[in-house]
């Protein structure tokens, strides 16, 4: 007998809502558990995530696995990380980088992961599309001040650049995010690996 949790694996593994817009592939990249209380919700997989199948595989993942502090085996633990991104296929290629994620995935899929999930949790939003449909009313903010005021939307989301290489470049002209936001975003998600941990205190710190 298979359990509810199983099943919604499957139904994602055997999604091709998107089929006929992907032309590499349909190839669904996600991981999530009842257990996880950190939850990454990143932008859609790349080239080298769609041809391993494992999130985060590339570049960029090794800058978030820096950002958080996670080690490789951590974040690769469904018990302890969720993986969601906006769009769960490879979109393929567009001028000056990838296409945005499809938006099928969102709306189809997302509640229903996130009911699995334990309430006292960590959202991470890894740049702007996820941050969009998760923080709607600061559409009209740039992402960089999103990321500014991170404390504003402590205890449960935590708004991040996208870890792609422009970023190295964005964290040199913010020197802000590495001196506050980082070391912050790391106690939080050791708080939340620790069983029956007690989440850090909200501060006023202000950028």
């Amino acid at each position: 007998m298979t359990s509810p949790l199983s099943d919604l694996h499957s139904e994602i593994r055997d999604c091709t809502i998107c089929a006929p817009h992907l032309t590499h592939g349909v190839r669904p990249v996600v991981q999530f558990s009842a257990t996880a209380r950190v939850l990454i919700i990143g932008q859609a997989p790349g080239s080298k995530v769609h041809a391993s199948g494992i999130p985060w595989d590339d570049d960029s993942g090794n800058r978030l696995r820096e950002w958080t502090g996670l080690s490789r085996e951590q974040l690769y633990d469904p018990a302890k990380v969720a993986i969601m991104p906006m769009g769960f296929c490879y979109p393929g290629k567009a001028s000056g980088g990838d296409k945005p994620p499809r938006k099928e995935c969102a709306p189809q899929w997302h509640e229903r992961i996130l009911a699995t999930l334990p309430p006292d949790r960590i959202t991470l939003l890894v740049g702007s599309y996820a941050q969009a449909y998760y923080l709607p009313a600061t559409r009209s903010m740039s992402l960089t001040n999103r990321v500014r005021q991170f404390d504003s939307f402590l205890p449960d989301m935590l708004p991040l650049p996208h870890p792609a290489w422009r970023s190295a470049i964005w964290a040199k002209k913010n020197p802000w995010f590495g001196e506050i936001v980082l070391p912050r975003l790391r106690a939080e998600i050791t708080a939340k690996l620790k069983p029956n941990s007690v989440d850090p205190v909200k501060t006023s710190d202000a950028v």
